[in-house]
């Protein structure tokens, strides 16, 4: 009989917890130097105020129970005969731990001093009690408002140093990640870091100096007492650090649930006019209802974990309470502990269970923020693809001169290559139409001029220069672009246009919109040029839009204009003034159009037919119809389709 042999698959390890992103967060406070340790400063002197209460509660209890007890004491000595006091003195001597060669008259003399007393302390130890619950009340409200001020001016460095970095990552980046993760990085993830900061931070400084304090006044006032309570420490201690390995990935899971829920609403309020047109709410709202599903059952799972652990904290601190009880119970018994000191005691007992409560709520904000401050240092670590060179050169003012050599083109980087061998130049000043069909490689060819992307393989240059050679800001500051998908920021007409150019003068945004033949529509809304647009342009329409971004382009008098199938949402007539404007504008620029009809490009200086990622054919219109045919075949095609 052959055994067999069952190789068990090793058990996935669980992720350790990390506190490198949350400790890179913390270090922002160092930069505000001096305001950023003054919560702390007050944080101490709060809480040595606290410390100092118990002490006073004290002095009170013994000060009534002893006044109280001197006066009991007197009254009696006054009713017990002069034949017994002989007998009865010993005793009583005794009982107050008193020295046995005391005499009667002394007894009363220290009897009545302390009959007198008591008022007095007791009057002091309230005062005391009062003055240090001002000076913790005081400390406290300095301590939260500067640790306040300091969480937000974190909060505002890591949203501004977020935003800047989204900016400067490639297009290959936000390729690869949704506009929604982005988004919920920047709100949800910076305000949990902000929150640990501003509260638990502090609160888990602060426990640790209550925690020692608390330990240092217990085994200085009674070290029995002591050791009865510390047995509940380690314990606790051991059982929060267990508790935060085990819930430091949940919270990554549930900030991964909350990113994709925020992408579906993302998605749904971009495209809800798409929805209400294909009537598809139901089917959105069950997408969107499953997402929140997905989200609360992930938070329901933490929150299942730690209404264990409170429960249990509670219960081991009870148990430390029953011990005290008893050990302390049996020293007032046989006189060896008062009940003011029991009393003091009790309440350091509760400062140091205390901390150990708060343990929980700071490890639940701890295990949110390291995993928030984890995926907010993910996007600012991020490498971006399009860089300067480290010598990089400032483009000088260029004539125009564009030239493809052998650029091969893949997306991410691998992959089959969108553009294969491209090859071609544009001299100063010419117009140069891309032709194909959707895929064919139109939008790629535009986007590696303004160095969205880089060619895989390959050079592209302006005036000889190598585009990856020059910096960024140089090279794009001198390009003008109209891309196909249309987009304009909230604000009036007037900053759309001057998006590119703050400074220019209305004069000259004026004569930009003229010239791509906004200057009429503009002028008929009650605003003019203040006339407020909507979100994304909602508010004008698809050719008003495309007229705004193509002055938007003009205004800057770029030497190189590209132009993305800039007419595609405009009618005949609207088209026509546009073109019209165009060439002229066009002359003396070196520009790159891209049409899906081949009636708007037919007098370019020369037409790329593109298929498949390849240049199949080029040059101009009449060129091609007798020497190309795919091209006559494209334009015919269309021809035919216009006459339908």
């Amino acid at each position: 009989m052959q055994a067999t042999i069952t190789q068990t698959q090793p058990r996935a390890k669980r992720p350790r917890p990390s506190f490198k992103g949350i400790g890179r967060a913390v270090r922002y406070l160092t930069k505000y130097g001096r305001q950023a340790a003054l919560p702390y400063l007050f944080l101490i002197i709060a809480t040595l105020s606290q410390l100092a209460v118990p002490r006073m509660i004290r002095n009170v209890i013994d000060a009534v129970t002893s006044g109280y007890l001197a006066d009991q004491v007197l009254q009696a000595l006054e009713k017990i005969p002069a034949a017994f006091m002989s007998a009865a003195l010993p005793k009583i001597l005794e009982a107050l731990s008193y020295d046995s060669a005391t005499t009667v008259d002394q007894l009363k003399v220290t009897l009545e001093a302390d009959v007198t007393n008591a008022p007095r302390a007791l009057t002091t130890a309230l005062v005391a009690i009062i003055i240090f619950a001002l000076l913790r009340g005081l400390f406290a409200f300095l301590q939260a408002f500067w640790a306040e001020k300091n969480s937000q001016s974190v909060a505002y460095d890591l949203r501004n140093d977020l935003y800047a970095k989204i900016q400067q990552l490639s297009f290959s980046y936000h390729d690869k990640n949704q506009t929604g993760q982005l988004m919920i990085r920047a709100t949800d993830d910076v305000e949990k870091v902000r929150l640990f900061i501003g509260q638990a931070l502090l609160q888990l400084v602060g426990s640790i100096i209550l925690l020692t304090g608390t330990i240092i006044i217990l085994f200085t006032s009674n070290v029995s007492l002591a050791w009865t309570a510390m047995p509940i420490l380690p314990v606790a201690l051991v059982l929060f650090m267990i508790f935060g390995t085990i819930s430091q990935p949940l919270f990554a899971k549930v900030q991964q649930k909350l990113s994709a829920l925020n992408t579906v609403l993302q998605e749904n309020l971009a495209g809800i006019k798409v929805i209400k047109a294909f009537t598809r709410e139901k089917q959105q709202q069950k997408k969107f209802r499953v997402a929140v599903d997905d989200t609360m059952n992930q938070a329901i799972t933490v929150s299942r974990l730690f209404t264990f652990l409170f429960p249990l904290v509670f219960l081991i601190a009870n148990l430390g309470q029953a011990a005290i009880l008893y050990v302390g119970g049996k020293q007032i018994i046989v006189g060896t502990l008062s009940i003011g000191a029991w009393q003091e005691f009790s309440l350091y007992l509760m400062y140091l269970f205390f901390p150990i409560a708060q343990l929980g709520f700071i490890i639940t904000q701890l295990g949110q923020a390291s995993t928030s401050a984890d995926r907010i240092f993910e996007i600012l670590d991020a490498k971006s693809d399009i860089v300067d060179k480290p010598n990089a050169e400032t483009l000088p003012a260029v004539k125009g001169d564009v030239k493809f050599n052998n650029v091969t083109f893949r997306y991410f980087g691998g992959g089959d290559p969108v553009l294969k061998n491209v090859t071609f130049e544009a001299k100063s000043g010419e117009t140069i139409a891309l032709l194909g069909a959707t895929g064919s490689g139109k939008t790629s060819i535009i986007n590696l001029l303004p160095r969205f992307y880089d060619p895989s393989e390959g050079s592209i240059t302006i005036d000889g220069h190598d585009l990856r050679d020059i910096t960024l800001d140089s090279l794009r500051s001198q390009i003008g672009i109209v891309l196909q998908e249309t987009t304009l920021f909230s604000g009036s007409i007037r900053d759309n246009i001057a998006f590119g150019k703050p400074e220019a003068t209305l004069e000259e945004i004026q004569s930009a919109a003229k010239s791509a033949a906004a200057h009429d529509f503009i002028m008929s809304f009650p605003d003019g040029y203040d006339t407020h647009v909507g979100e994304r342009g909602t508010t004008l329409s698809g050719g008003q839009k495309q007229r705004v971004a193509i002055a938007r382009a003009l205004l800057l008098n770029p030497r190189i204009l590209i132009l993305d199938d800039s007419t595609s949402s405009v009618d005949v007539a609207t088209e026509s003034h546009i073109q019209a404007a165009l060439e002229t504008l066009m002359k003396g620029r070196t520009s790159f159009v891209i049409a899906q009809r081949i009636s708007t490009v037919m007098n370019a200086d020369r037409i790329l037919v593109l298929e498949k990622g390849e240049v199949v054919a080029q040059g101009k219109h009449a060129q091609l119809m007798e020497e190309e045919p795919i091209y006559a075949e494209i334009y015919n095609s269309q021809l035919l389709r216009e006459e339908h």
